[in-house]
């Protein structure tokens, strides 16, 4: 397998891509885009945010979809190039650190890795729950989820644990069943909307599309900082470069197609619901958690219904499952690098999988679930407000290091500074204004789901800076016991590796 060289180099780094033991070549292009759209759990991420961008913006929903996706956009056209440039599975971990240093390319990684954890509650969650509403158990006890939620985890951990090629599988059928039911929900939402004799529904515009049609900026500000999120995982994709075929290019391309996917979902089944209903329906306090829920016995009828739970269940469960493996091969990729302990680079034998890293992010996903859930509902709900700020900070951080990366290529074409440069600035610069935005509502005490103050601050802030502590914490603690990552100075990208990519090797000169 070839393995990308560092720029003045003649042999491979230790822990570059490919030599970490992964199994390569073991996903194509269309399992790529599966585990890129499924990690971002559309049929959830639609139920659960609907309602609030709508009660933000109204009937402008759809056009806070689009303005939501340009700074992901911009940011998968970072991800393409860095991944161009250098395949490996640590991804922002790796990049950043050859564009701004260890440190910096430290605390990305940490970045990932929190973000992952923390949503695992939230996802494992919702799979119980809506397990329980498919057998029509409304009223589950606390015990009860909490018992499916961790077998749900368990599952899914083991299914990444056993191989990359039975988790693609699984996630075909998965989000298969997930997009025909979304699909299916528009389709007659919208038959019966233009039908007629659907009370309460709106006739769709084109005005629906169009953001300047929302002339209040905080309205817009408050909508963009939902929808943004609901985007957040379609870098899972490019986790699994090492284990793709054609590692520099397809993981990347992949990456960018599952954007537009989910642009397109999001738009298609945002449009329909409101028709339907109208955005105060969607917006309303009895159906803004679950905006689905709320539509599917009137859009499809009984027990057809069931179809739309089915929906949202398999997308936390997938969700669940492209969590769990982005995490394992940032970890492998630190530890290969030797930015975490040896241990955390192991790979299974048989399986050529993280076989550590995948094991203890289930069982740390368990912890950090039973814990928050037996300390408090309220907590449990504050440390998923913190997501957010995780999110924004490493794609914005990968955005940035991109143009630090490919600074001395930007100004050869005009591609290259569009491309390479303008656009993951711009999604850089977007995405730290969300940051910035999130830190000031997240300090907010009345902003949070318990409502308390912890040392004049919302939690989900505290929460979200004492977990970076503890990164940090980490970070220095691995410096002293081995400081050779440390040690490591930024690059720039290698002129052949920006033209031709990482695995194209130079042309040799010279005779027999």
């Amino acid at each position: 397998m070839s393995t990308a060289l560092a720029p003045g180099s003649g042999s491979a780094e230790a822990g570059a891509a490919g030599d970490k033991g992964l199994k390569g070549g073991a996903l194509g292009f269309v399992s790529g885009v599966v585990i890129g759209v499924a990690s971002t759990a559309p049929g959830y991420s639609l139920a659960a945010s609907l309602g609030l961008v709508a009660a933000a913006v109204g009937l402008q929903a759809p056009a806070v979809m689009i303005v939501a996706f340009i700074p992901m956009l911009f940011i998968a056209a970072a991800y393409y190039y860095l991944n161009r440039a250098d395949p490996d599975c640590g991804t922002t971990f790796s990049w950043v650190t050859r564009a701004m240093g260890p440190w910096v390319g430290w605390m990305g990684g940490w970045g990932i890795i929190l973000a992952d954890i923390i949503v695992m509650a939230n996802l494992s969650e919702i799979a119980s729950l809506y397990t329980f509403q498919l057998f029509g158990i409304t009223d589950a006890p606390a015990w009860a989820v909490l018992f499916i939620g961790v077998i749900w985890i368990v599952i899914m951990t083991l299914i990444t644990w056993v191989g990359i090629e039975l988790s693609a599988r699984t996630q075909v059928a998965l989000l298969g069943m997930e997009l025909i039911t979304l699909v299916v929900f528009s389709v007659i939402a919208l038959v019966k909307v233009f039908g007629g004799g659907v009370e309460g529904a709106v006739m769709p515009t084109l005005d629906w599309l169009n953001p300047f049609a929302i002339t209040d900026t905080t309205a817009l500000a408050a909508g963009v900082l939902v929808a943004i999120f609901i985007y957040w995982g379609w870098d899972s994709t490019v986790t699994v470069n090492e284990e793709s075929e054609d590692a520099t290019e397809g993981p990347g391309k992949a990456a960018l197609v599952s954007t537009l996917i989910l642009v397109a979902i999001y738009l298609v089944v945002s449009i329909a619901a409101q028709a339907y209903q109208g955005a105060g329906f969607l917006a309303a306090d009895e159906n803004a958690g679950d905006v689905l829920g709320a539509l599917a016995t009137a859009v499809m009828g009984s027990p057809w219904d069931k179809l739309l739970i089915i929906a949202v269940l398999t997308s936390a469960a997938a969700s669940t499952q492209t969590t769990i493996l982005p995490t394992a091969r940032t970890v492998l990729s630190m530890a290969a690098k030797k930015a975490l302990p040896h241990y955390w680079a192991r790979i299974n034998p048989r399986f050529l999988t993280p076989g550590p890293a995948t094991i203890w992010m289930g069982v740390l996903s368990i912890v950090w679930y039973v814990g928050l859930k037996l300390i408090s509902e309220n907590i449990l709900y504050d440390a998923i407000a913190a997501l957010g700020l995780m999110i924004a900070f490493y794609y914005g951080l990968t955005g940035f290091a991109c143009v630090v990366y490919y600074r001395r290529e930007l100004f050869k074409s005009v591609k290259n500074f569009v491309f390479i440069g303008l656009f993951p600035l711009l999604g850089g610069l977007m995405l730290t204004w969300v940051l910035v935005e999130s830190i000031v509502d997240l300090a907010d005490p009345a902003n949070s789901t318990s409502g308390e103050s912890w040392f004049g601050f919302g939690p989900p802030l505290v929460i979200a800076v004492v977990l970076m502590l503890v990164g940090v914490g980490l970070m220095i603690a691995q410096r002293v016991r081995e400081p050779e990552f440390f040690r490591r100075r930024p690059e720039v990208v290698d002129p052949h590796v920006a033209v031709h990519g990482a695995n194209v090797a130079p042309a040799t000169t010279g005779g027999k």
